[in-house]
Order: C-alpha cells, then structure tokens, then sequence
C-alpha cells in the first residue's frame, strides 16, 4: 500500500501497550500495516457487496489469526434507505457513498446492477469519468492558489455545455462574448468558461498539483481496496488543458469512494480526511483488539479557500445545475439550518458503458457534516438523477436528527424555567 505524502495521523492502531510507537513515522506505518491487515481480509467480500459479521485477522504481535467479530461504522438506516432507492428506481448501474466528513466512518455503502444482482461493488470502482466533478479541482486551484474569488468576472464565447477550440482558445472579445462568475460558471457547469479559466488563471503544473492534492493517482489507504482515480495532465497550455480543467474528457476517472472524499474536504475547511469502514474487532470475550479513529490526509486547501469553493457548491444547489432537485428541501422549514452544496456531471463513459451521471456534495447543519457521492449509469433511459439520490439521502439524514436536536432544546429550556 502506497503511503501518500504529508499523511497525517490522529490513530488507526491495533491496541498493543507493550509496543508504543516512539516517532510518528513509526505509528504512521503500524496505522497503515493495521488498514492493511482489514482489507488483505475483508476486501475480496467487500467488492463483492458481502459484510461479513467476523473475519480471521491477526493482530499487532501475534503470528496467527484469530476470528474476530467486525463491527461495521454503517448507519442502518442510512443504509437501508440507500438500498431502498437503489431497488426502486432500478437505473442500469448505480452507486451510493455517504461518509461523515469529520470522522471518515462510512454511513452508507449501496451498488446495484439492473442485469446482474450478484455485481461487484461498484463504489470501489474508478472507471466512471470524472466529468464536471473535476471542475472542483479546477476551482480550488484558482482560488487558493491564483487567489481568484468566487466573483471573478469570465469572458466566454460559445454554448454552455459545449467546448470548442474556436471558442475556448479564443481571447478576442466580440458582440457575441458573455462574462460570467466564477461562482455562476462553477453551479451552471459551464465548460468553455473553465477553459478560459485555466488557460488565463492557471498553469498545466497547477491542476497536476492540486489533483495530486485530492488524491488523484494515489493509493487512498482505507481499510478495504478501493480503485486509484485517474488525472492526466498536460504539460503544456492547450485545448488538452481546457478540456481537462472542465473535465470535457472520459480519461480521468473517479471512484465513489473517491467523490465523497473530494466534498468532505470542502466542507471539513480544507482537510481530506480518509474513510473507514470498520468501527472495531472484538474476540469472543467481547474484549476490543482494535478500535478505528480518524485518520487524516492533511490539509490541502487553506480554511478560507475550502470557504470560496463551498460558496460555489452551494450555489450548485441554490441556482445551478441541481436547484431544480434541491427546491422543494431548500424552502422546507424544517431543514432551514442545513447548508447544501454540491456538483453535477455528466459524460458517456465507457466502463460501464452508458450515460454517467454524478452528484458529488455535502450537508451540514453546523454540528454535523457529511459528504456524498451518487452515481448512475443509464444505457438507454433515466430513471433517476443522481442528484435526487443525493437530495433523498440528505433528507434522510436530517430528519430525524433535527426533530431530536429541536426536542432536546425545547426540554433544556422548560427546566431552565423550573
């Protein structure tokens, strides 16, 4: 497993008080060889959308393995409900993802095959293109470090959705040309206005630099294998350029796993914190022989970069691409102290062939932050978008815990006043 530069650690160690790591290097490397030791165990059945209620592992110290019972991060609701819509709309191939994006416990891991129930999981797989998800990348690069704002002023010629050399490449400024913000270019998808952000903004060693910062080709050290996302850069200014900085290409993919990891560092100020799908192992005593915590890729984007690019997201469901699926839950009064935020993508993919549609986002009511990646493949008619799945899930999320949040306060403030 490939260790990615400036991991941070905060513990992910089997319990062990006769060996206490004496440098952080040391503890880094018995975290990942712990992470290494689940998923050498546990990925074959994961892939297979199989959990396991124990495994045989053998911990920190001890030649043999031993059969340990696994205790799973999942919410069961949350679970349930990614499931239930998966079932119910039946798109050709699709997949949820839904993490906390402070913690990395993973809340909800769904895959579905219309063709074929016994699939692989399809969240682990980084054979979707990224599409406009990596206009996110695009983003955080101009803001933190070309230090463009959020209403920066784009000029642009052409179509929306489109990208042409004649347009993008073009800096002559004619009675056709439209300016627009960076915030507004960001939540309608607007390819050739990216273009034009990163030919006038933005170096080729930029975008590779700040992929490399989101984990594009690099090992994402969970405790189960997840595929490696995929980002080719060009070395020079050019058409490649503006079609890779708006993510008008099928070559650089993205797993699920990988999209939610992308929106909790937005919303978690600018770190990337890493997934993890096992919460503990007990033996048969029901004694703990590991306990997961936080691991942390580090911060790779300052606090008030993350800020700029979550304004844009937000703005995603407020006005964008998504504000038509987002409607009716942005105006409801019962979720009004939850910020949304989130991106769309669309692009014919290859593996598996058909339409790819993404929703990458977060929601966050101040106390709680979580991250979701949703996507689908439709070969010949949609069935659902991806940004409804995301919305859906949110909802799912929420409810609950505000009506609990707004119950526990209204009983706080009746003995305030006995």
């Amino acid at each position: 497993m490939m260790v990615p530069f400036a991991l941070l650690l905060t513990a992910f160690l089997f319990f062990n008080e006769k060996t206490t790591p004496e440098t952080e290097d040391e503890w880094l490397k018995k975290t990942l060889d712990a992470r290494l030791t689940i998923s050498n165990s546990l990925s074959p059945l994961i892939k297979a959308n199989k959990k396991p209620e124990s495994g045989d592992f053998a911990p920190d110290g001890e030649s043999e393995k031993r059969n340990l019972k696994i205790n799973y991060t999942f919410d069961q609701e949350l679970q349930k409900e990614s499931e239930t819509l998966l079932k119910r709309y039946k798109p050709d191939y699709a997949a949820i993802f839904m993490m906390d994006a402070k913690t990395g416990k993973i809340l909800a891991m769904s895959s579905f095959e219309k063709a074929n129930s016994q699939g692989s999981n399809l969240n682990l797989r980084a054979t979707f293109p990224a599409a406009s998800i990596f206009k996110i990348i695009t983003a955080s690069a101009a803001v933190d470090k070309a230090g463009v704002s959020p209403e920066h002023r784009i000029g642009f010629n052409g179509g929306n959705y489109t990208l042409y050399k004649k347009n993008v490449l073009s800096d002559k400024v004619n009675k056709w040309t439209r300016f627009i913000t960076l915030k507004e270019a960001f939540a309608r998808s607007i390819n050739t206005a990216f273009g034009r952000l990163s030919l006038e903004n933005l170096e080729p060693h930029d975008l590779k630099e700040y992929a490399q910062r989101f984990m594009f080709n690099q090992t994402i050290p969970t405790d189960f294998e997840v595929e490696t996302s995929q980002a080719t850069i060009p070395t020079e200014k050019g058409f490649a350029m503006t079609e890779v900085a708006s993510g008008f290409n099928r070559f650089n993919t993205l797993s699920p796993v990988h999209g939610a990891m992308i929106a909790a560092s937005v919303i978690n100020d600018g770190k990337m914190i890493v997934p993890y799908l096992v919460e503990s192992l007990e033996d048969s005593n029901s004694e703990k022989i590991y306990q997961a915590k936080v691991l942390e890729r580090g911060q790779i984007l300052r606090p008030e970069s993350a800020e700029k690019v979550r304004q844009m997201m937000e703005q995603t469901v407020l006005s964008g691409t998504s504000r038509k699926t987002f409607r009716k839950l942005v105006r409801d009064k019962k979720f009004k102290e939850v910020e949304m935020g989130g991106k769309t993508g669309h692009f014919t993919g290859m593996n598996p062939r058909g339409r790819t549609d993404w929703f990458v986002g977060y929601a966050t009511d101040q106390d709680d932050k979580i991250a979701i990646a949703a996507v689908t493949v439709n070969i010949r008619k949609w069935t659902v978008k991806s940004s409804a799945l995301g919305e859906m899930m949110f909802r799912k999320y929420f409810k609950e815990r505000l009506e609990e949040k707004r119950a526990a306060k209204a009983n706080a403030a009746l003995k305030n006043r006995g």
